[in-house]
Formats: C-alpha cells, structure tokens, sequence
C-alpha cells in the first residue's frame, strides 16, 4: 500500500493558504475549477495569416467541445497536432482533446491522450494538472494504486515549480491531498482514510469542503469501529452543519456509533430526536429524510429488539408509525409493534394491533406486494393463535365459586 511520505505534507503545509478552489470529495460538484486552457502565446515563426487560422481552429475546437459535440471537437483539435503548428498550439490541443475524450468517459483513450502529453513534454509545467488527471482516471477505472501514485506526484511536480506558477497548482496540490483520501475510501480503506481526512481537518483552509471531510471521516471511524471518536465527530458536525444535505445520514452514524459503544439509551435518544425532526427542517430535501428517517428508526429499532430491549423498541416502532399513513409502510411497522407486545407479555395489545392490519388489509387492493401479503398473513395467524390462547385462559380459569360435584365427578371419571 502507497502512503503519504512525510515530504509531502510538507510541501502541501508550505502551500496552504490558497482561495478560490474549494477542493471536495469526487464524487460531489465542482471539485475542479472549469479546464484552464493552456496560454497559447504568438510567436515570430508563424505569419499572422497562420497565427488567425489556429487560433480560429482553437476557438472553433472550444466552441465544440462547450456544446457536446465531441466530433467536431476533436477533428479541429487534431489540426492543431500537425508539425507545422507552434508548440504551444499542440500543448493546448493535446491537453483539451484529453478532457474532450474524458468528458465522453472513454477513460483508456483519455489516458493514452494524457500518457503522450507527458512523453512529449515531461517538464511542462503542467505536469500538474496532467498527473491529477491521470489519478483520478485510474482511479475510475478500478486502479487504486496507480491513482494514488499519479497524486502523489502532482505534489512531487509542486516542488519545481516557479513562483509565478504557484496560485493555480497550490490548488492542485490541495485538491490531490483530497483525492488521496477519497481513494482510500473508495476502496475500503478506512484506516488510512480517516488518517488523510483527519489531516485535511486539521487545516484551517477556506478552500476545502469542510463538511465533507468531516462527513467522510465519520464514516470512516465507524467502518473501523472507533465509536468514540466517530461520536464527538458527529456531534460536532450536527452542530456546525446542521442544514447540510448529510446531516440526516450523520444523526445515523452517530446512533449507530453510540449502539457501538453500548450506549443505548443516547443511542435512542438521537433516534427519537431524529424521528420528530420538525418537518420545516425537512423541506429543502423530504425525501433525504424520509429515507434516513425510516431507515434510522427501524435499523435501531430491530437492533434493540434482537438486544431483548423490549421496551426502548416499542417505543421507536411507535414513533416510526407516525411518519407515513400509507398502508405499505404502516402494516410492517405495525406488525412489529404487535410482536414486541407479545414480548412483553401484553397480548390485548398486540390483539389490536394484528386487527388493524387485517382490517386495513382489504384497502391494498389486489396489487400489494408478496412482502406486504406476509405481513397481512403472519398478522391473521398471530391474531387467531393469541385469540385462541385467550379463550384457552378463560376457559382453564377456575371460577370464583368452584362446582365441587364436577370436580368430583372428574375425578371418578379419571379413576
């Protein structure tokens, strides 16, 4: 496995402190300003008929590449490709045929584009932003450790740039920091994962997403089981991100790092905070928190359940029912606080929650699920066994006033 020398958070601790880009995770918009063309400068060796007809090629190119329509694009990019055109015309037609061909995802030509830029010219000083390319492509293509080599060198190639060049690739520099991380996600190395985002949380720079770095460290924390820190680094997200479009996945993981810890009283408490969640704050996203909603009560809630903590279940499976009249989501739901009543041995409770079921059941319609027909089933089943069980009772039960002569005729007759 590749790790990060200690050279080179050095060099990224020397380079901090840029604006502008805000460095994300990947997977998120924008994590890369808009492609920076390279500078084309004119030169003396070419006549101004010529320097107007690649720059009209270039323009053309560009114009091409903006509206998606790659065909064009490229033709007038492999124009410029020719011996007669001025270096600087090839550097930027070759770099942006690369991005037209990984807009298309076509990731092995794209990178076969990228490998001749390097071959052709290995000290530009664009190697950069080549190398950041080339990563994150790898990695798109299931290649971890060629990716994090490509990101370790955008921040080797840092080292030998000029300072005139340093606000675009201080940049870079910050963005392959990020990708390093998110690579080790990716592939499920958490361990390392946690170790770069805690690192990127460490610094004080405007340019990183913060709430994602953290949101990722969190996530992080608890693949390998470290609750306790995962908890104060939830805790501490809500209380800085609380409108964020992950806050509702991050009140999960921190139910969950409480459970890991074998706190379930907090644990049920961030639950039941979760499920009341005035709907105001819901409004931006519903359906994100429908989802976590729903998700985070019932996973808890069966955990608890599993756990023979009876009463802590009852109490999220009653709170999961008012979240969703609809008849598929309230039957299952149902059904479970049915069963937990008979675990706690209140059979005319969970009477009356099997009889819902089976009387809402004819309102499905014919197009319920095979899910939902078992719940109506299991819950008919269960309705008559407890139904059965109670007349059973009734009937052993001795009365007030006992009829000794049937007694005593039962016991000649067993005689």
């Amino acid at each position: 496995m590749i790790r990060l020398k200690p050279i080179y958070w050095v060099v990224f601790l020397a380079l901090a402190g840029v604006t502008g880009l805000r460095a994300q995770p990947s997977n998120s918009p924008g994590v890369l300003p808009e492609p920076v063309p390279l500078a084309v400068s004119a030169t003396n060796l070419v006549s101004p008929g010529e320097l107007d007809r690649f720059n009209y090629l270039l323009s053309t190119a560009r114009f091409a590449a903006s509206t998606r329509d790659f065909v064009q694009a490229e033709a007038n990019y492999v124009k410029l490709l020719a011996d007669d055109v001025p270096v600087d015309f090839q550097k930027t037609a070759l770099f942006e045929l690369a991005q037209n061909v990984q807009a298309q995802n076509d990731l092995s030509r794209a990178q076969s584009i990228y490998t001749q830029y390097v071959q052709r010219w290995p000290a530009d000083e664009h190697m950069p932003e080549i190398y950041l390319h080339q990563g994150q492509i790898f990695r798109q293509m299931g290649l971890s450790d060629l990716a994090l080599t490509k990101f370790y060198a955008v921040m080797t190639a840092a080292l030998a740039l000029k300072n005139d060049q340093l606000p675009f690739f201080k940049r870079l520099v910050l963005q392959a920091q990020v990708e390093i991380a998110e690579t080790h996600y990716f592939v499920g190395e958490f361990k390392d994962a946690a170790d770069y985002y805690a690192r990127l949380l460490k610094q004080d720079e405007p340019a990183l997403d913060h709430a994602q770095i953290q949101f990722r460290l969190i996530r992080s924390l608890g693949a390998i089981k470290q609750f306790a820190e995962a908890a104060t680094q939830a805790q501490d997200f809500l209380a800085r991100f609380a409108d964020s479009t992950e806050a509702p996945e991050v009140r999960y993981d921190l139910a969950q790092a409480f459970k890991g810890q074998g706190r379930n009283a907090e644990a049920l408490q961030q639950v039941l905070v979760f499920l009341k969640e005035e709907r105001s704050k819901t409004m931006d996203h519903p359906e994100v928190w429908t989802y976590w909603q729903q998700r985070v009560g019932n996973e808890i809630a069966n955990e608890l359940y599993q756990e023979g903590d009876f009463v802590k279940a009852l109490e999220v499976y009653q709170t999961l029912a008012k979240l969703d009249p609809a008849l598929p989501w309230q039957l299952p739901v149902r059904y479970q606080v049915a069963i937990t009543y008979e675990k706690l041995l209140q059979p005319e409770e969970a009477i009356a929650a099997y009889r819902f079921i089976t009387n809402a059941a004819p309102n499905l319609g014919t197009n319920r699920s095979p899910g939902l027909q078992s719940v109506v089933d299991m819950s008919r089943w269960r309705l008559n066994f407890l139904e059965w069980q109670k007349r059973a009772q009734a009937f052993n039960q001795p009365d007030d006033q006992p009829n000794f002569s049937s007694n005593t005729n039962l016991t000649l007759t067993q005689k």
